[in-house]
């Protein structure tokens, strides 16, 4: 099964644009030039891992979403989506954060975000662990303690929480869009939380 990322419409918001964006958003790629893009050019996206952590800062619980793809199809995720031009990866992986979780998650971002893993996916099966039908992506990918409600927004349906032995299990990893059980797995034991 392939990834399937939002392309959210662009909020008006993006601070810079290059040459031949959209003229009420210069920043932003019509359907027409994203097609053309993923054709010609790996895309840079992030992906957030969202966790509880207890007073020690371990991992108890693992957020994962609820999504409903386009042929009507329910699969889990995780938070992920492109950078924009001009847009640091910290203010990316925010955006995709709150868009995804809404603006009460309140996720703690380090000063200096370090992704745990680089993911690259393929249009191709089998060329790594993770597949994109629609383009080669570049994926900086991290785990995020959040620490507020989360209320999915967008075309998450919910954030489900479970342990992170119930994340890392087959049942979810077979859930899971484009080989990100992996993700999920990778991301646990970057912080030590699988055992």
């Amino acid at each position: 099964m392939s990834v399937r990322t939002p392309d959210p419409e662009p909020t008006g918001d993006e601070p810079f644009g290059p040459p031949g964006g959209s003229a009420s958003n210069p920043a932003w790629l019509s359907e027409v030039e994203l097609e053309e893009t993923r054709r010609r050019l790996p895309m840079l996206y992030v992906e957030g891992v969202p966790v509880r952590v207890d007073g020690m800062g371990q991992v108890i619980q693992v957020g994962i979403l609820l999504r409903a793809t386009p042929v009507g199809e329910m699969t889990r995720t995780i938070v992920s989506g492109r950078v924009r031009y001009g847009e640091t990866v910290r203010d990316a992986l925010f955006r995709h954060l709150e868009n995804d979780l809404g603006p009460m998650a309140f996720p703690l971002l380090p000063t200096q975000p370090t992704p745990f893993t680089v993911a690259e996916y393929f249009p191709l099966p089998g060329v790594t662990a993770f597949h994109d039908d629609r383009q080669h992506a570049v994926s900086l990918a991290f785990v995020v303690p959040v620490t507020g409600t989360c209320e999915p927004r967008q075309d998450a349906l919910e954030v489900t929480w479970l342990t992170p032995e119930e994340a890392a299990s087959d049942a979810v990893a077979a859930e899971m869009e484009g080989g990100r059980g992996t993700l999920i797995r990778l991301a646990l034991a970057s912080v030590g939380a699988l055992r």
